[in-house]
């Protein structure tokens, strides 16, 4: 199962709000349980990270790891998203993320900072994301 997880979920790991369930998530990547997708996007917000966060996501190894990147599809189509309703337009970079993730066919998007819903099932065939429930870490 490929999950793409955003810097919410990277970072919730040494908060104490978060830290259960997103170090359980990283222990699955790390067992080979799951397949962290992560985006050029956030690695580009990790860069701005404490050390301890930015070295958490080396923590997984290469076989469970898959890089994805923003294009100008995902440009697009969260710029759809935003125009359909699915997320509010001041939320532009959450509606990348969830556009990326839907390009790549992940199975599901975890995050602890997008509005709404932390979790949205990507529909294939119509490359809409859609809620799948709301349940926040």
């Amino acid at each position: 199962m490929k999950i793409y997880i955003d810097t919410s979920v990277i970072g919730g790991c040494f908060d104490e709000e978060f830290a259960e369930w997103s170090n359980k998530l990283f222990d699955e990547f790390r067992k080979g349980k799951k397949v962290a997708v992560v985006s050029d996007q956030t690695l580009q917000e990790l860069e701005k990270a404490p050390n301890q966060v930015k070295k958490l996501i080396q923590s997984v190894p290469v076989d469970y790891f898959f890089m994805i990147e923003l294009d100008d599809e995902a440009r697009l189509l969260a710029k759809r998203y935003i125009q359909e309703g699915v997320i509010n337009r001041k939320h532009l970079v959450d509606a990348q993320h969830i556009a990326m993730a839907t390009i790549y066919h992940v199975d599901f998007l975890a995050s602890v900072a997008i509005p709404k819903f932390t979790y949205f099932f990507l529909h294939k065939s119509t490359q809409m994301a859609l809620p799948l429930f709301c349940y926040r870490f």
